[in-house]
């Protein structure tokens, strides 16, 4: 079995999210089996990824395991499912909280809250709030969106939260954590209980020794002797100690879905992504390393020389279905337009690429640009300040227009002729791969890792030196110029996208895959399964 290790899903979410459902489609696709496991408790990880096509019985969430709640029968609940133990109840609907308050002789009994439409248009319940008899908050049921009360939270006579309890579908406990004040009187997680099918009972200190419990049974579950289960560590702060130290052998992958060094510009140097420090240290604990990019994969070897096998796996896939629609011709599209579908956050630098826009507004003055991706406000909103900053410089206010997060990325794709980036780093950039499928030019710096392997300068578009946003600006000009040069830059995106389709990306999987039943049989025969005989009978 393979599985893509992840913390969660949202309605929201990053490359790392987008990638692994690309990959996933593509393995159901060659029938390769695999699972997404999360490790965060979610009760609307399912509906999101059943949005995204993804089934039940390719979802592995940790808190699903342990309740034994992988593949559940989707019921819908609302208010007055809900057995209180008392008549003569009064049901007050906030349609604008959505939340039904429950009140018995006008003392509140409970707070129902429900989906919002996006989820469910039935009212159905999210969780439910109840009350003691003087008013004060003491437990807290919550829902899955499939339907079953999935933890129960406990409150304390002063409102803190004081337990969280995870239940079966039959309602016996399996999971629990516990909340004690610390030092500074603030209120912590500080134990975990594993609650075995036997009874038995096992306390660790923290989640991480839930994970490690939880990844142990995942490979005993799927071990086999005739093939390895195996790990790809996509987030690696999920798991980067115990992927590797399973007591079971598996084949270990850590995947770099980004760059591994701080300054990405000196890949030799720098100091380290603090997300990839510790597996990079403990790499040779690996079977695999994963890189996007071929020129990742280089610096990664000349830097670290890992006993670990580095592959370069794209981790964009260009559906085969992309390729068989009808290319848009640039004098189809939105003239003088350029477009950016991202996170706007301060290391996407989109100030640069509104500069950019600025100096090339004195030859092209109907040029414009849309931007799009949920608004990231940390640093005191420093990239909406820095976008708002370039936009009052250079007079753009009407030509450069924020929207929010989309998911109908591809439709916007073909409105749009260019494709802007001006990224501190990036891992590969999904975006710019689809907006070439798409027939878009780039316009880029030239930065690690992606960018500048997508775009190939001077055929789909133009890679200029990293920060010189000036000469960004020219480039825009000589595309919006020169029409019949955007064409052909435009076709050549069309044919290079070819690169990342599912054949070629299959093929890059299959070898990695190929390499780990090559090397199972060594594996197999340096482990000792432990003594698990004469313990269960002994004289006291």
């Amino acid at each position: 079995m393979n599985f893509f290790i992840n913390t969660t899903y949202n309605e929201k979410n990053s490359g790392i999210e987008h990638a692994q459902i690309k990959r996933a489609k593509l393995f159901r696709n060659n029938k390769a089996p695999f699972k997404l496991i999360f490790r965060d408790w979610n009760p609307k990880e399912h509906f999101y990824l059943n949005a995204a096509d993804i089934k039940d019985d390719e979802i592995l969430n940790m808190f699903d395991f342990f309740q034994k709640a992988e593949n559940v029968e989707t019921k819908k609940n609302n208010v007055m499912d809900i057995d209180f133990g008392l008549t003569g109840l009064t049901y007050n609907d906030e349609p604008n909280n959505n939340r039904y308050i429950v009140l018995k002789d006008n003392a509140i009994v409970a707070r129902v809250r429900y989906f919002d439409e996006s989820i469910s248009k039935d009212k159905q319940v999210s969780a439910v709030e109840y009350f003691d008899g003087f008013g004060n908050l003491y437990r807290v049921d919550f829902y899955d969106t499939r339907g079953f009360q999935s933890m129960v939270e406990w409150y304390t006579p002063d409102n803190k939260v004081a337990t969280d309890v995870w239940y079966d579908l039959n309602g016996k406990p399996v999971l629990e954590t516990y909340y004690r004040k610390n030092a500074k009187g603030k209120m912590e997680q500080s134990a975990w209980k594993i609650i075995e099918d036997d009874g038995s009972i096992k306390i660790v200190d923290n989640i991480d020794d839930v994970v490690f419990e939880f990844l142990n049974k995942v490979n005993d579950k799927y071990f086999s002797i005739k093939e390895p289960n195996v790990f790809v560590l996509d987030r690696t702060n999920v798991a980067d100690w115990m992927v590797p130290k399973l007591h079971r052998p598996a084949y270990y992958v850590m995947h770099l879905h980004n760059s591994q060094v701080g300054d990405p510009q000196k890949p030799d140097t720098s100091i380290l992504n603090n997300n990839y420090e510790f597996p990079l240290f403990t790499g040779n604990d690996y079977d695999a390393i994963i890189t996007a990019t071929e020129k990742q994969r280089k610096d990664v070897m000349r830097r670290f020389k890992p006993l670990a096998k580095v592959f370069t796996i794209a981790v964009g896939i260009v559906p085969n279905e992309q390729f068989d629609k009808p290319r848009i011709p640039m004098s189809e599209r939105k003239p003088n337009s350029i477009l950016a579908t991202a996170r706007i956050a301060p290391e996407k630098q989109f100030g640069d690429l509104v500069s950019a826009m600025g100096i090339a507004k004195k030859e092209i003055p109907d040029i414009s640009l849309d931007l799009y991706g949920y608004l990231d406000h940390s640093q005191n909103d420093r990239a909406k300040k820095e976008i708002d900053k370039a936009i009052k410089k250079y007079d753009l206010k009407n030509q450069v227009h924020i929207h929010g997060y989309t998911t109908d990325v591809g439709k916007i794709q073909d409105q749009y002729q260019v494709y802007g980036l001006t990224s501190v780093m990036e891992g590969f950039n999904l975006a710019m791969m689809e907006a070439t499928s798409h027939g878009e030019v780039g316009a880029t710096y030239d930065v690690n890792y992606g960018p500048n392997e997508l775009i190939q300068d001077g055929e789909n578009g133009y890679v200029v030196d990293y920060g010189d946003y000036k000469a960004l600006g020219e480039k825009l000009i000589y595309l919006f110029k020169h029409k019949d040069v955007l064409q052909k830059m435009s076709d050549a995106s069309y044919d290079l996208a070819k690169r990342y389709s599912e054949e070629s990306v299959w093929n890059e999987w299959k070898s990695l895959l190929n390499d780990a039943r090559e090397n199972w049989d060594k594996k197999l025969k340096d482990y000792r399964e432990p003594i698990n005989q004469g313990l269960n009978q002994m004289e006291e």
